[in-house]
């Protein structure tokens, strides 16, 4: 009788204990504040690998009381609703290219003038250590939000339904832009007429031949398959076009300052993996492109380097003395890391 009841008290220590385990990852797994993460990629795409591995940094680097929720293809907005949102709280992160957030601070307009650099060792360079580009992102906490890291889309080209070999045959024609001023001066600067609308309505309007062509870069292209409705890819790149991960500021200010260096480190690593993935993969990308049927290819850059001068002065007229730190800050890192 007393071995039993030592039996039923033990039994009944590992049930109370196996409970108490049990609980507890349950508190555990409750606990764990979900944070929403907005972008316009695809799924197949490099902002969405990316965004996974930023996910996974997070929960690792917070021992898992974050968990970051990924929403991919406009899903919860596009791209300047996203940023609206990150302002309001409704989104906690989103990635998107440098010129959307020029609403919120007209200056990062300077970041999109064709031509600053020629590859992607200059724009990182460019956009990690440029102080006048630095002092703007420093600018933006005050706007609701705040630079994270930079992660990489590459180069802009053009995808269109008909060839574009020079300037020349962009007149009259339509070109879908973003609501950025760079951009659509740039465009009308080559010959074309805008057309602004969000990235979730592009390939149905190039479809219905509401617009001609679109510009973007290649991971772009590739991921949101503009090559299928516009077949003629250029690889003009004449606007370099990286993604800042931004965080809306009252999420960040809601982290411990422990969990602000964790959700930092996590951003700075999906950096890393964003850019050696696009740029490694853009090769292959083309390559693809060409075998499901686009003719891509590279025309004489010069005509349009010539034909966006207008831009520089154009911008000087709004910018002023902006304009020249920025070309000074370029031609600098263009010297530093030379093209081979």
């Amino acid at each position: 009788m007393l071995n039993r009841n030592k039996g039923n008290k033990a039994q009944v220590f590992t049930a109370l204990t196996l409970f108490s385990g049990l609980m507890l990852a349950a508190s555990n797994a409750v606990a764990a504040e979900v944070l929403r993460f907005s972008h316009t990629d695809n799924p197949g795409g490099s902002r969405q690998a990316a965004a996974e591995v930023f996910a996974k940094k997070v929960a690792e680097y917070t021992d898992d009381r974050y968990s970051v929720r990924i929403y991919p293809a406009g899903q919860l907005a596009n791209d300047p609703k996203a940023i609206e949102q990150l302002q309001l709280g409704g989104v906690d992160f989103t990635v998107s290219a440098t010129g959307s957030y020029a609403t919120h601070l007209p200056s990062l307009n300077l970041t999109a003038m064709p031509f600053l650099v020629d590859s992607y060792e200059q724009g990182w360079a460019f956009y990690d250590n440029s102080a006048w580009l630095n002092g703007e992102f420093e600018k933006l906490p005050a706007k609701g939000f705040r630079v994270l890291s930079t992660w990489e889309a590459g180069f802009r080209s053009f995808t269109t339904s008909m060839p574009l070999a020079t300037p020349e045959d962009a007149k009259g024609k339509k070109m879908r832009v973003y609501p950025n001023d760079m951009i659509r001066w740039t465009m009308e600067a080559i010959g074309f007429q805008t057309v602004v609308m969000p990235i979730t309505d592009v390939y149905l309007s190039i479809q219905q031949g509401v617009v001609n062509g679109q510009e973007n870069p290649v991971d772009t292209i590739k991921s949101l398959r503009f090559y299928e409705v516009a077949p003629n890819v250029t690889l003009t790149r004449h606007v370099y076009s990286p993604l800042p991960l931004t965080i809306s500021e009252t999420t960040w200010q809601a982290f411990s300052d422990e969990d602000k260096a964790a959700v930092k480190k996590a951003a700075a690593e999906a950096s890393a993996f964003s850019r050696n993935l696009v740029r490694d993969s853009v090769n292959s990308q083309i390559e693809d492109m060409k075998a499901a049927g686009a003719t891509v290819s590279e025309p004489v850059i010069e005509p349009f380097r010539d034909a966006v001068q207008s831009v520089y002065e154009k911008a000087e007229g709004i910018y002023g003395d902006e304009v020249q730190k920025v070309l000074d800050a370029a031609s600098a890192i263009r010297k530093q890391y030379p093209t081979k």
